[in-house]
């Protein structure tokens, strides 16, 4: 069997000369000679600050101060209420065995204290009514007298 260099150093009936090239390819370059060379920016490190959380009590409630006026009613419901957050309120109308009569508001309001007004119009008979302010989960109901 002939070694690597008696075949290097002898005309080899071989015509590859991939053990010539490895004999010859001991320096330290790399063997990447045409490499992608990138020179890179140095990296800037950013602090961005926490942002601050927003923490619900879970004692908070959302809808405070409901009142409803005048009561006894004739022509015109008012109410005041005030919300703490954001929430879907819904504002009906029931009667004495929990039947919804009326569904006078159903929308989505910002924080803060609301005024609403409904004009009746003979929509009711006379007698006794609740009605239910809902705010997110929590609700409200109050009693009237319509006359």
């Amino acid at each position: 069997m002939m070694s690597i260099a008696s075949i290097a150093g002898s005309a080899a009936p071989f015509q590859d000369t991939t053990y010539i090239h490895l004999l010859k390819t001991k320096s330290t370059k790399s063997a990447l000679k045409n490499s992608l060379h990138l020179v890179l920016p140095p990296l800037k490190t950013t602090y961005i600050p926490p942002a601050k959380p927003t923490i619900l009590r879970l004692d908070e409630k959302v809808l405070n101060n409901v009142q409803v006026y005048p009561n006894p009613v004739t022509d015109q419901i008012n109410l005041k209420y005030e919300l703490t957050r954001n929430s879907n309120v819904t504002i009906k109308i029931m009667d004495v065995l929990g039947n919804d009569i009326i569904t006078l508001f159903s929308q989505r309001v910002d924080p803060g204290e609301k005024n609403f007004s409904y004009a009746l119009n003979s929509k009711l008979t006379r007698g006794f009514y609740f009605v239910r302010i809902v705010a997110g989960t929590e609700s409200v109901i109050k009693r009237i007298s319509v006359l």
